[in-house]
């Protein structure tokens, strides 16, 4: 579940970043985005809301719509659709914010790490992870959602959004 940017100029590291992006909440299958929903949106949803992207590429049997540099949307640097291109659905958003947030504001927004060694709650919580990388992520599997920090390990890299598992 890593993150990569696409295009040549979008390999840098980009900066931390926070929230001002108008998380929404979504229904029962995953986090939605700005209105898209993993799982249930389409291509068309996402050119009426946002536009062309910046780029369009095929990656890994999957076509990506990218938005960056004078077409980020606001509140973020870059934000990329990964969408299924036989039936068009959009199938994961990754999402890099704009301004620097914080572990605290995620916990904040969507919830405490889960209690080890008993039931889980009704709420939302998250499960700390590592990557191949030793980069820490927070995954919230009720949402669908994984937030993967910066190599400071308190600062937000990326939103990755999917259909909850």
């Amino acid at each position: 579940m890593g993150s990569r940017c696409v295009g040549n100029d979008m390999k840098q590291a980009v900066r931390p970043a926070v929230f001002a992006l108008a998380l929404v909440a979504s229904a029962a299958f995953a986090k939605s985005w700005n209105g898209i929903e993993p799982g249930v949106s389409k291509k068309d949803d996402i050119i009426a809301k946002f536009g062309q992207p910046s780029k369009t590429v095929s990656a890994e049997g999957r076509e990506i719509l990218a938005y960056y540099k004078d077409r980020a949307i606001t509140g973020t640097t870059q934000a990329q659709f990964k969408i299924d291109p036989k039936t068009e659905i959009v199938e994961r958003i990754d999402v890099f914010p704009g301004p620097v947030i914080d572990k605290d504001a995620i916990e904040g927004t969507y919830g405490p790490m889960c209690p080890i060694g008993q039931a889980l709650p009704n709420t939302p919580c998250f499960v700390k992870k590592i990557t191949d990388d030793f980069r820490v992520y927070y995954l919230y599997a009720k949402l669908g959602l994984a937030i993967f920090f910066n190599e400071d390990g308190k600062t937000v890299q990326s939103f990755i959004f999917q259909p909850a598992k």
